[in-house]
């Protein structure tokens, strides 16, 4: 009777250890989590996060009044198709063809590069030591 106690335990810790590791089963998707609420003057702006779409609450008479916002989009994408377009025409017109785009360099800069940045360097530290030098106190150096 005792080793039947303890089989019989031993069956119920395995099934309760197996019903622990086992995942949960997904809650179907709700709508609470669809919108998101934000205060704005006079009531609040709804985003469903769903569609997009951004809606205008308020309250009146007791009741909740949502009016869909103004839709922008199609205006929006009108702009930035028109932006493309004369990226691409003022592409076509710069030096180096049609289209041409500037690709970045690998590597070092040229010997001529090279001295023309140090040159700026040079011209930069020599006019800032000489402002530091007129700025001294008399009898200091730098």
């Amino acid at each position: 009777m005792r080793v039947i106690s303890l089989v019989f335990f031993a069956i119920l810790l395995a099934a309760a250890g197996a019903r622990a590791e086992a995942p949960a089963a997904e809650p179907p998707p709700s709508e609470a989590g669809r919108f998101a609420m934000s205060p704005a003057e006079g009531g609040l702006l709804r985003l469903d996060k769903q569609t997009g779409a951004v809606s205008f609450c308020t309250v009146e008479g007791g009741l909740s009044v949502c009016r869909v916002a103004a839709e922008e989009r199609a205006a929006l994408q009108g702009e930035i198709e028109r932006l493309a377009r004369e990226n691409a025409e003022l592409r076509a017109k710069l030096p180096g063809g049609a289209g041409a785009e500037a690709v970045p360099r690998k590597g070092l800069p040229g010997e001529e590069e090279f001295e023309r940045a140090l040159s700026f360097t040079e011209r930069f530290l020599r006019r800032m030591m000489k402002l530091f030098r007129e700025e001294a106190p008399k009898g200091e150096s730098l």
